[in-house]
């Protein structure tokens, strides 16, 4: 069975569901995306990883994060490796010195660990004919559609033109630390924005 390796895309408000969220993977070298429902919790977790965001005390993948590193358990790869009735199953193969192990993961949790691990993810090449979509876009369409952290009317240099570079320090801060992710990832575009100017 031929592995096929994913990227993390994004992730979009589920048209099909209410409070849940579309993850996207795409195919490393071909136009497939698979798109697989998740709650609001581990899209939260996904998206302050894209983001680069981190909160002020550690969340559930953080605290697993923490506990392999320390335990110098480390993940290798993500597999995608079933497709049931709509439910994508996955395990984490994990290296723990010179023993390989396999987890059972949901695969919502596994792809918010191997944003933190750093790790590949795979699928095979029956689940993304069984379940993949091939959507034509272009490059800047696609990033549009699928980034959940822009927000119509933010884009940097408007709503914060008139303060320092302290002052959206202090904020973005303060965002964090009110658990405020979609505010703080706006105030960190605007500071990137005027660090390229």
């Amino acid at each position: 069975m031929s592995k096929v390796k994913l990227n993390v895309l994004g992730l979009s408000n589920s048209q099909s569901q209410s409070g849940a969220y579309a993850l996207i993977l795409s195919e490393e070298h071909g136009r497939r995306r698979l798109p697989i429902i998740i709650g609001a919790f581990e899209a939260q977790a996904i998206a302050l990883q894209l983001e680069g965001l981190f909160p002020p005390r550690p969340l559930t993948h953080d605290l697993f994060y923490n506990f392999a590193t320390a335990f110098k358990i480390d993940i290798a790869e993500v597999n995608i490796y079933r497709l049931e009735e709509g439910v994508f199953y996955s395990i984490l193969i994990c290296n723990r010195g010179n023993e390989k192990l396999k987890i059972d993961a949901r695969t919502s949790d596994a792809v918010a660990l191997a944003l933190r691990f750093k790790c590949p993810i795979y699928t095979t090449e029956e689940i993304l004919e069984k379940a993949g979509i091939f959507l034509e876009f272009d490059k800047k369409t696609e990033a549009e559609e699928l980034t959940t952290k822009k927000t119509k009317g933010n884009k940097p240099g408007t709503e914060f033109a008139s303060l320092s570079n302290e002052e959206l320090n202090e904020m973005l801060t303060e965002a964090i630390n009110n658990e405020d992710y979609e505010r703080a990832s706006i105030i960190r575009d605007e500071l990137n924005h005027r660090m390229k100017k």
